[in-house]
């Protein structure tokens, strides 16, 4: 195991972003149970309040982030600092993230529907970050023996092959497939064989003209919808939080 990082973590130099997902992750998982248990009324714990103002935890992640930012790139990247400022940045994204659909909706939705959009957010870039740190950059590695660099061309054209894959699936609209089929193959070929969803570039491009395949697309969707939904909002509820029931619009009187 103490090789293996030596060669593929430290030597490539990727020990700052180890470092930086590790604290992206926890800062996410300690966040949300601190937020639960604040929606709850349990523990010790409370919002943050400036006279009348509620102090969101996306201002000091914004903080974190350029303070953990500027720091990497006075570092250089390598160091005690580097590896502190890795932190101090991953801390600050995990606080950022967490409130994306704020920043995105510039409103307070962080127990509703469009919260869940956090949630997504904070997956998708661990993911892509777990990528990166995996090897979709083989290269960097000092003294590569002719069998190693072998290994990691293969590596890295086997991963630009199932990336055009990924982005096959994306244009069909199927996001989810495609971040994950990035880190394993299968899912991405799978992604970009299937029919594409409704609505997307895809669809919009090649299914204009082709009404068997719209209609085999919207009854595909329909029914994958209603299998997945229930599991896949669980998952989400157990994630983030269940969100506040919406409150039913009043009739509208003619």
């Amino acid at each position: 195991m103490g090789h293996w990082l030596d060669r593929n973590i430290v030597e490539p130099g990727k020990l700052p972003l180890l470092l930086a997902l590790a604290a992206f992750v926890l800062t996410f998982v300690v966040t949300r149970v601190i937020t639960r248990l604040i929606r709850a009324g349990k523990g010790p714990f409370g919002n943050v309040t400036a006279g009348s103002v509620h102090i969101h935890h996306v201002v000091p992640g914004v903080l974190l982030t350029v303070i953990g930012g500027f720091g990497a790139v006075a570092s250089g990247g390598e160091g005690p600092g580097a590896a502190f400022a890795a932190v101090l940045f991953g801390v600050g994204a995990g606080l950022v993230l967490d409130e994306f659909a704020l920043v995105l909706h510039l409103d307070d939705v962080y127990w509703t529907e469009a919260g869940r959009q956090s949630v997504e957010m904070v997956v998708l870039t661990a993911a892509l970050v777990g990528l990166l740190l995996a090897g979709f950059a083989p290269f960097g590695v000092n003294d590569l023996s002719r069998e190693e660099l072998q290994n990691r061309v293969g590596a890295a054209a086997s991963v630009g092959v199932n990336f055009l894959f990924a982005l096959i699936a994306l244009s069909k609209g199927k996001a989810r497939v495609a971040v994950f089929g990035v880190i394993v193959p299968v899912v991405a070929v799978i992604g970009s064989l299937r029919l594409a969803r409704p609505g997307s570039l895809w669809a919009r491009r090649f299914y204009r003209r082709r009404p068997r395949a719209r209609a085999r697309a919207i009854l595909r969707a329909y029914r994958h919808d209603r299998r997945w939904s229930g599991p896949r909002r669980a998952l989400e509820d157990w994630l983030g939080g269940k969100p506040d029931p919406t409150p039913p619009r009043p009739l509208e009187r003619g």
